[in-house]
């Protein structure tokens, strides 16, 4: 099984990051993928989506799983993971990941541990998306280099779009350094007003600006109550509103998703057969 590994990332926070994570995964669940979320954000918002109500109190996490790593103690692959209602995995997380992110500047190859994970995992996957926390600090770092791709989410805010330079600047080190196989999937918009002029223009400004070099998606997702509704249910969009424009729109977003992979896959056979 071929594995796509995604990370799903803005170093600012409130920009759909684990609302993204959580949709795009079950879409790609209601395509026929196989799919796994990392929830590597100490907040645990993406568990809390999924309906664990005190990730705080579970016995096992990334935190734990990480530290294993570290530890070189050995584990099942399904170690910890959570099989979730709506047919979804999830490594869930919990405010004990903010010790193990401290602890890593103490580790030799800091930067690799959740690879060294995600390696013995991908697998039994076909999509592994890693929900990061908003900060560019070593955990990031680490989703980063266990990663074939990233996702940013960004608001059509001027303050959300200048943080990008600096994501950007990670992105490229990390490349550079350690992952040179790293790529950029696409900034996609999130929490749009499509009525507004300034949404409209930052977009277009965004595409002007960006589009030449990065892809900015085809989708953006509109601001609805719903999606706030879905996360305090425990539930996907699509299993709380199947119909609502933010379900379309994630649909869409999933069909990109699985456009990039299969232009990718199509590249990568013709370059191996030349």
């Amino acid at each position: 099984m071929s594995c796509k590994v995604i990370a799903i990332e803005n170093q600012k926070g409130g920009t759909g990051k684990s609302t993204t994570a959580l949709n795009l995964g079950v879409g790609l669940l209601n395509a026929g993928k196989k799919v796994l979320l990392i929830d590597a954000d100490p907040q645990g918002s993406l568990s809390i989506s999924l309906g664990i109500k005190r990730p705080d109190e579970l016995d096992i996490s990334l935190a734990t799983v990480m530290g294993n790593v570290i530890d070189n103690k050995s584990f099942e692959d399904d170690f910890g993971i959570i099989h979730c209602d709506e047919g979804i995995d999830l490594m869930p997380c919990n405010v004990e990941l903010s010790g193990i992110e401290s602890y890593l500047f103490t580790v030799m190859s800091r930067e690799c541990i959740m690879r060294t994970y995600v390696n013995q995992i991908k697998k039994n996957y076909d999509y592994i998306l890693i929900d990061c926390t908003p900060s560019l600090g070593l955990l990031p770092i680490n989703a980063f280099v266990a990663a074939d791709s990233i996702i940013v989410p960004s608001q059509p805010r001027i303050l959300s779009t200048k943080g990008l330079d600096l994501l950007l600047r990670t992105y490229s080190q990390v490349k550079r350094g350690i992952n040179p196989d790293l790529k950029i999937d696409g900034i996609l918009f999130t929490m749009v007003d499509a009525r507004t002029v300034n949404d409209r223009s930052v977009i277009e400004s965004m595409r002007e600006n960006f589009g030449m070099k990065i892809n900015v998606f085809d989708t953006f997702i509109p601001a609805s109550v719903r999606v706030t509704e879905a996360n305090m249910e425990g539930k996907s969009i699509f299993a709380y509103d199947n119909k609502c424009k933010v379900a379309d729109a994630y649909r869409n977003l999933t069909k990109e998703v699985l456009d990039i992979a299969a232009r990718e896959k199509a590249r990568f056979r013709d370059d191996g057969s030349r």
